[in-house]
């Protein structure tokens, strides 16, 4: 956990925790509500505790969960209120809270029923207004909430206190703003399944709590952490209303943490021990912010923000102006494979051995051409062995209408077939039936992958990847049917450790974005760390020749002050590569799950690359048509 200086502290208006991982964070977090509840059984008290849905407080459950199975924790003295829920909502529906808290917490640990208050989404209009009443006059009979834990929408809600509520609001009905419905899209297998209203506690409810945590994990976060935490108070972001609180902690991963000043720009809060990289990231900030290139930064640029100390330690502006030209100048390369014979001493990549094996993780099976087509395009046109491997099948991500188009071929062809014939019907009459959100049958779950397997290898063939350099993993960590997956497995590592033992690439390309909305992005990732780090136990000779290098998904960018390898992609290879994205004909036009960008991927892949493109040409670099960008992951 770092530990600031005060001095550090001063943009910051909410005491703030920052932990190295969500898991540390969370163990934190946890501990701090045992610690509550057994002081509050030695003194014969009841713990109140205020508790929040969603995918951040999951492992915090767990944690709680885990020290009661080890006989470290008791729930019996533990009266628990829930921040809100849908409305309406049945209580066993997949989207309930109520079915959320019993899954993750309740149905673990040794709490009286009696003591479990969520929402109930299951009212009548004409009732919601005196239950919302008598769940304030619940929790004041209590005594009030000990802990509240909080996570944080994309818009600053609390709870579903959206842009707008009041700092007195209590709880209450409320229309969900659009743009949390669109964040809840995925969950509910599409924007028209979310309901429209919610049951909230408010603001003044939150705000009554005798302490506040807040929780907030990953880059997707960060923009909004910092408006919380150092903003003004308004009441179009309500998080920022946590300012008033007297005992309000907001618990963060470095990356949710990484928009705030003395994380971003810490020379702005604090002088700073300069090196290398925090050079080069100050370089780069003040480039931009002053809209001037590297070499023209002068050294009155310098001292203006506040860097006077780095002009007095390297001595001036050219000096700094120069090494930092010169580092960003060495991450472009058109050779990601390496150029052969060739002095590659300043290049990202090594000249031999040549070609290379080249082997490209794709979480979902389109990620490869939207994140880095035009990498792989060049790996493809300068000699490589490129191989691609699709971690998970994407079924998912199908539309139902989808099923049918390819039924409707299918039957069409094998006329004949009276056993096919009765199978399509059975699945045509289950899709026709389903309720909003239903889980897919295993039946409609394996057309729906082999729908996107078969676009898969379209794309590969258009790239001139050889269809037996396709692998389709299919981790089994994926294969629920629903958005919530299970757990990593020691089996999806070992697919995964398999294949790399198989292949012995000489350099892997892997999502390395934390921030993808849905999680797999994520784990894919922790696999291939697990299964690489399992080679390196094992020691296994080739991984140590080996580079991984990892690219962003559709949701966000590396900043340029984090890349290491730049591959400049021209106009004719952008157009191949949005072809390349084309061939997912599934995705083309409306994705099932858009994020918060409602723009089709091809549209931000192009957008994305040509801003890297302008952004490096703004610095004074070479002008290019779009780039590519690669962070190098050392194990």
């Amino acid at each position: 956990m770092y530990q600031p200086y005060q001095e550090e502290l001063r943009f910051e208006k909410i005491h703030t925790i920052i932990h190295g991982d969500s898991d540390e964070a969370s163990l934190s977090v946890a501990n701090e509500i045992a610690s509550l509840i057994k002081q509050k059984q030695e003194q014969g008290t009841k713990a109140v505790l205020g508790l929040a849905t969603g995918s951040t407080p999951v492992k915090v459950y767990d944690y709680l969960v885990q020290f009661h199975k080890e006989g470290r924790l008791s729930f019996k003295n533990v009266i628990t209120f829930n921040l809100d829920e849908y409305f309406p909502m049945e209580p066993d529906s997949i989207h309930s809270y109520v079915r959320f808290m019993n899954e993750h917490l309740f149905d673990h640990i040794d709490i009286e029923p009696h003591n479990i208050h969520i929402p109930d989404g299951n009212l009548s209009m004409e009732e919601v207004r005196k239950y919302c009443e008598d769940y304030e006059e619940k929790i004041k009979n209590v005594g009030g909430i000990d802990i509240q834990v909080l996570g944080i929408g994309r818009t600053g809600h609390i709870g579903f206190n959206e842009p707008g509520s009041t700092l007195s609001s209590k709880t209450r009905l409320i229309r969900l703003d659009r743009v949390t419905r669109l964040d809840a899209a995925s969950d509910f297998f599409g924007e028209e399944n979310v309901p429209k209203r919610a049951i909230t506690m408010g603001v003044g409810t939150i705000m009554n709590a005798r302490k506040i945590i807040l929780m907030a994990w990953g880059e997707g976060k960060s923009n909004i952490i910092q408006q919380a935490v150092e903003g003004e108070i308004k009441e179009s972001v309500p998080a920022t209303f946590l300012q008033h609180h007297e005992n309000c902690d907001f618990v963060l991963d470095e990356a949710a943490a990484s928009s705030l000043t003395r994380i971003k720009t810490p020379w702005l809060a604090t002088e700073c021990d300069w090196n290398e990289k925090l050079i080069k990231t100050a370089t780069i900030w003040l480039s931009e912010k002053l809209n001037k290139a590297i070499l023209k930064l002068t050294n009155e640029d310098y001292n203006e923000y506040g860097m006077g100390n780095l002009i007095a330690e390297i001595g001036s502006a050219e000096q700094i102006n120069l090494q930092v030209f010169n580092q960003l100048q060495h991450t472009i390369t058109g050779w990601p494979g390496g150029k052969p014979n060739a002095d590659d001493s300043q290049r990202p990549e090594r000249a031999q051995p040549h070609p290379k094996t080249s082997l490209i993780f794709s979480p979902h099976p389109d990620d490869d051409v939207i994140s880095m087509g035009g990498t792989l395009l060049r790996l493809v046109d300068q000699g490589h062995d490129v191989h691609v491997a699709y971690q998970t099948s994407g079924n998912i991500a199908v539309f139902d209408d989808e099923v049918i188009r390819f039924l409707d071929f299918a039957t069409d062809i094998q006329k004949d077939n009276k056993e096919l014939r009765k199978k399509f019907k059975q699945v045509r009459e289950f899709l026709a039936n389903k309720k909003p959100g239903e889980l897919d049958s295993p039946e409609v779950q394996q057309f729906k992958g082999l729908i996107r397997k078969g676009e898969a290898l379209a794309a590969c063939r258009y790239c001139n990847v050889p269809e037996e350099n396709a692998h389709f993993q299919n981790l089994p960590f994926y294969e629920t049917g629903a958005v919530r997956k299970k757990p990593l497995s020691d089996e999806d590592v070992q697919i995964t450790y398999d294949l790399l033992n198989k292949l012995k690439p000489h350099q892997i390309f892997a999502a390395g974005d934390l921030s993808d909305p849905h999680g797999t992005h994520r784990v894919c990732l922790q696999i291939i760390f697990k299964a690489l780090e399992k080679l390196k136990e094992d020691r296994v000779e080739w991984i140590r020749n080996c580079y991984v290098w990892l690219y962003r998904g559709a949701w966000q960018e590396w900043d340029i002050a984090d890349m290491e390898m730049a591959v400049p992609i021209g106009p004719k290879d952008m157009a191949r590569k949005i072809n390349a994205i084309f061939k997912h004909q599934s995705q083309k036009d409306s994705a099932m799950f858009p994020g918060n960008d409602e723009r089709e991927f091809w549209q931000r892949a192009e957008q994305r690359n040509k801003e890297t493109a302008n952004r490096y040409n703004s610095l004074g670099m070479a002008e290019y048509e779009a780039m590519e960008g690669f962070v190098r992951y050392h194990f």
